[in-house]
């Protein structure tokens, strides 16, 4: 991200309050969290888990706080749970978004294994991550 656009995003965090809860986060994170759900493809999914590994942010729940707090303008309603369930307080809002894009929940729960992008999929045998 470009410096510019970096200082205009602090300076709208600044005036709604939002950065205060950010403001002790390494920006290089925050960054790479945002750049990975930005990264995720309409009718894909990830879960907390697979942004956190592929941004190498310390844990699942710094990437709830990241869309919480500055996801409004990337696809935030993409990243689920690791049981294929919504936020629970975002739910009708997240699966009717993850609907128009092609994305199918079954009881509130999207299937993994068909929807989950696959830059995010465990390979089965080595338990690590494809980057293909």
């Amino acid at each position: 991200m470009r410096a510019g656009a970096r200082a205009r995003r602090r300076a709208g965090r600044a005036l709604s309050g939002v950065g205060a809860s950010l403001a002790g986060m390494d920006e290089a994170t925050v960054e790479s969290v945002r750049a990975v759900v930005a990264a995720i493809p309409a009718g894909r999914v990830a879960t907390y888990g697979d942004v956190a590994e592929l941004a190498r942010a310390p844990s699942p729940r710094l990437v709830g706080r990241v869309l919480a707090e500055d996801g409004h303008d990337i696809p935030w309603h993409r990243v689920i749970r690791a049981d294929g369930t919504p936020a629970p307080h975002l739910a009708r809002e997240q699966l009717s978004r993850l609907r128009g894009e092609g994305v199918p929940a079954v009881d509130g729960r999207v299937d993994l294994r068909g929807y989950r992008w696959r830059k995010a999929r465990p390979a089965e045998a080595a338990g690590l991550f494809e980057f293909g």
